[in-house]
């Protein structure tokens, strides 16, 4: 399985190879007394991360595109945000109209993008950072909704999953992608009852020693007694913050135990199974991050007084990239977009900062509908007794608006996936909806329906709809 999470090393790494191939030289841990005071100043860390930042702006192409060798490295977004550079003030050669934002925009809108035979973690990765750039990720164009295209591959018959639950990096950047990419607003995009649905099979996943692996281990006892590795761990314990999960759960702690266990006294390093290396120390911050767990508290400070993020400092280059191995003398792309958005605080995106190019907005995004152009929606049906089911809808408007009954109309003609709505009382007008699915408003329990996280309101068929909602319909008081 090629995940496509990312491009390059990255999508190796999350590939399904024999272990064996993986596993490199593992450096001891050291143990014994209290660890001594962190080594990295919030000077030092802010001088990295600056200068890690003038390497990444190295890598724009001429077009103001971000990509290297056909592979893109639109990770630099999510590195770019929580170091404080917004994307439209990146460009070539004094050249604002070829903004990295604008471009890469005009790439998520493409219909070319992402392939011709997309992945669900094609549409994750583009999700968390179109949001980091400062594009809508749900109003990329009038066509292109990534939030839709993600929870197009919502398993039914496996609730909580995306895509296969095999490839269980897919389900994990799902839950990052829909809690962490709020709206414009900083309103969550889906309800909590759907993001709980992938929390626990997130928590069914971790294996016994309190880290996860890219491949599914639920209902496995094989699999849950197989090692961890550092770079997943990092990013399940993201996605259980992300979805609200609080760092004092239990499995939040022993994940952390599970990275606090591999620290690498000497140099504040962790033994991944791929070596000591940048990236995985990166992912691991950035799961700390996203946890509020401080990566250079008492827990992640050595006896000999060394931390993650001294690691990180130490693999940094004269230039401002980051090196993969200890052993190189290059820098990697990738491992320096890791780093500088670990460095920054981050875990796998950042609400966009206040650019500085005069007149540029914080956020792009269609305002409505193109009339006559096919258009994504997610939807969400929640029967207020356990059973939720979302989808993507497709719908071709006649205006720059449209109604909750024709996206029903159209959920119940077709959805991804398929039997998200199957019935629809009533079937035509703009009154009150009575029925869905079969279950009709009785008393106080009736369908009420929420935009975006808006407050839920009666539904009706004639409540307006615009380009990029997430619609949620919820039966119930």
């Amino acid at each position: 399985m090629s995940s496509r999470l990312s491009s390059g090393r990255r999508r190796r790494r999350l590939a399904a190879v024999p272990a064996a191939a993986l596993i490199a030289t593992v450096v001891a841990v050291a143990g014994g007394a209290a660890p001594a005071a962190a080594t990295s100043t919030a000077a030092q860390i802010a001088t990295a991360k600056t200068n890690g930042v003038a390497y990444l702006r190295t890598l724009q192409a001429a077009d103001g595109s971000y990509a290297s060798g056909g592979l893109s490295n639109e990770w630099a977004f999510s590195a770019f945000a929580p170091a404080g550079v917004a994307a439209v003030d990146v460009y070539p050669s004094g050249d604002t109209t070829k903004n990295a934002r604008t471009v890469y925009r005009n790439q998520l809108s493409a219909a070319s993008w992402p392939s011709t035979a997309p992945v669900v973690t094609d549409y994750e990765r583009g999700v968390l950072n179109a949001y980091a750039a400062g594009i809508d990720p749900a109003r990329v164009s009038s066509a292109r909704n990534l939030i839709a295209d993600t929870i197009a591959y919502w398993q039914t018959g496996s609730a909580g999953y995306y895509g296969p639950p095999a490839n269980f990096n897919g389900t994990i950047f799902a839950t990052l992608a829909l809690a962490g990419a709020k709206t414009q607003t900083g309103a969550a995009r889906v309800p909590q009852a759907l993001l709980n649905l992938s929390v626990t099979r997130i928590r069914n996943n971790q294996h016994n020693d309190g880290g996860w692996t890219f491949s599914q281990a639920e209902g496995n006892p094989t699999q849950l007694a197989a090692a961890s590795d550092i770079d997943m761990t990092g990013a399940a314990m993201a996605a259980l913050c992300a979805a609200g999960v609080p760092n004092t759960d239990t499995d939040v702690v022993q994940a952390k135990n599970f990275l606090k266990g591999k620290l690498v006294n000497a140099s504040g390093a962790f033994t991944s199974m791929f070596g000591v290396n940048t990236d995985s120390n990166a992912w691991a911050v950035s799961g700390l991050n996203a946890c509020g767990i401080p990566s250079q508290g008492t827990d992640f400070t050595t006896t000999a007084g060394k931390t993650p993020i001294d690691f990180l400092r130490a693999q940094q280059l004269s230039g401002g990239g980051f090196k993969y191995l200890t052993t190189n003398t290059t820098p990697s792309t990738y491992a320096s977009i890791d780093a500088v958005r670990a460095l920054a605080g981050a875990g796998y995106t950042a609400a966009p900062p206040t650019p500085v190019t005069a007149g540029a907005p914080t956020w792009v995004a269609a305002s409505g509908f193109t009339a006559g152009t096919a258009s994504r929606l997610a939807v969400i049906i929640d029967n207020g007794s356990g059973s939720i089911t979302p989808c993507a809808v497709t719908l071709t408007p006649t205006a720059a608006t449209t109604t909750l009954g024709a996206v029903l109309d159209a959920a119940v003609g077709a959805s991804a996936p398929s039997g998200c709505v199957t019935a629809l009382n009533p079937t035509s007008g703009t009154g009150t909806i009575t029925s869905i699915n079969g279950l009709a408003n009785s008393g106080s329990s009736t369908w009420k329906v929420s935009r975006d996280g808006s407050t839920l309101t009666t539904a009706t068929r004639g409540t307006t709809v615009t380009v990029g909602d997430t619609i949620y319909l919820r039966y119930g008081v």
